[in-house]
């Protein structure tokens, strides 16, 4: 059961990704891979507000919360294509690009990682009698 749901959770973060890199296109324009790093920014912010607070909620079930975290997150987010794309611009001398997306997706991925996990700790104290003790 809990392959089902990372799959159909996969479906839709992958969906979700694609539109996202969609919308950005139709208005970006520059060398800077703006679509993969917002929706890897977004993506940490949210995986890291995930990690904290959902498994308090005793009516989640494990296979649920797995199933957001790996599979609509991990489907949305996308390391690969920040591979290539960094390859890309490597490869079209455009080393100044490439570094800064490189520095802002390792720092602004972990700033957002603990942002979104800061956020999940004060939403975990604010729920009170929703969480397992």
């Amino acid at each position: 059961m809990n392959f089902i749901l990372v799959g159909i959770a996969g479906i839709i973060g992958a969906s979700l990704r694609y539109l996202l890199g969609v919308y950005f296109s139709q208005w970006w324009l520059n060398d800077f891979p703006l679509a993969t790093f917002v929706t890897n920014m977004v993506g940490s912010f949210i995986l890291g507000c995930f990690t904290h607070f959902l498994p308090r909620f005793k009516s989640l079930h494990p296979h649920v919360i797995t199933s957001l975290g790996t599979g609509l997150i991990g489907s949305f987010t996308t390391f690969s294509t920040f591979s290539v794309e960094t390859v890309h611009l490597i490869d079209a001398s455009k080393w100044g690009t490439a570094i800064l997306y490189v520095l802002l997706s390792l720092w602004g991925g972990l700033l957002f990682s603990w942002l979104g996990y800061r956020l999940g700790l004060k939403k975990d104290a604010a729920v009170g009698g929703g969480v397992r003790s």
